[in-house]
């Protein structure tokens, strides 16, 4: 293999490491806020794909397809938080979390279904970004996008959880429930707006992924496991990072 061929791949797995990035992100506050590991979450990023897909096509604008697309899985989780999900959170401990599985492990083989049944197979998005070549080194447009959207979003996700009143809200609900309800935040609202906020995370990089190869309908399950895998890094992430009560008393 060549120096520009190694290159190469590893602006791509650069690239593809920050979209697992995001995902895993999503996954892992869901369900530390709520002990919830949500198996649907790449049955939403898929409908995030195909509503932009369609929007794309009518309008002639991927970036209204993109948002289009977003702002479905935010619609579509809503829902989900205020019908399935209150149940879910009315539970406590183990409880709650096999009751999670199988409530978001049956959500995400339903959407899958209907997906399948409705849909084409597979989708795609033409970005239209150009390729770049230097010194014999060749980088795909679809990388350079991910690169460019992904590197801010993430960087972006550590801002909010340790520069705003918002993130250090969520961080304290992960860490002790009832020191937060102490602290006069309302555990349930913060879960709701964080599930939205992360599924438009766990969006963006199916998005990036259908700019670069074909997206399949039923590959969601599989995207969420893949997240559920990274999510395992959640212990290590909880254990170097103090609990922020203290910051919601000042």
């Amino acid at each position: 293999m060549t120096l520009a061929t190694g290159v190469e791949l590893a602006v791509d797995g650069l690239a593809r490491g920050l979209s697992f990035a995001l995902l895993g992100a999503a996954i892992t506050l869901v369900f530390g806020l709520g002990s919830v590991l949500n198996l649907a979450l790449g049955s939403f990023a898929v409908i995030a794909v195909v509503v932009a897909a369609a929007v794309a096509g009518a309008v002639g604008s991927l970036a209204a397809g993109a948002l289009a697309g977003l702002a479905a899985v935010v619609v579509l989780g809503l829902a989900v938080d205020r019908t399935l999900l209150s149940s879910v959170y009315r539970s406590e401990g183990d409880e709650r979390v096999l009751l999670g599985i199988f409530v978001t492990l049956g959500l995400g083989i339903a959407l899958d279904g209907v997906l399948f049944v409705y849909f084409p197979l597979s989708y795609s998005l033409a970005h239209g970004v150009p390729g770049v070549e230097a010194a014999g080194i060749g980088i795909r447009g679809s990388t350079l996008l991910t690169l460019v959207v992904a590197a801010p979003l993430l960087a972006g996700l550590f801002g909010f959880l340790g520069r705003t009143r918002l993130g250090t809200a969520t961080r304290t609900v992960v860490y002790d429930e009832t020191g937060a309800v102490l602290c006069g935040v309302n555990p349930r609202r913060i879960r709701t707006v964080v599930f939205l906020l992360f599924l438009l995370l766990a969006g963006v990089p199916r998005l990036l992924f259908a700019w670069a190869t074909d997206v399949y309908v039923v590959g969601g399950f599989g995207f969420a496991v893949v997240a559920s895998v990274l999510s395992g890094l959640y212990p290590a992430w909880k254990a170097a990072n103090d609990p922020p009560v203290e910051a919601l008393r000042g």
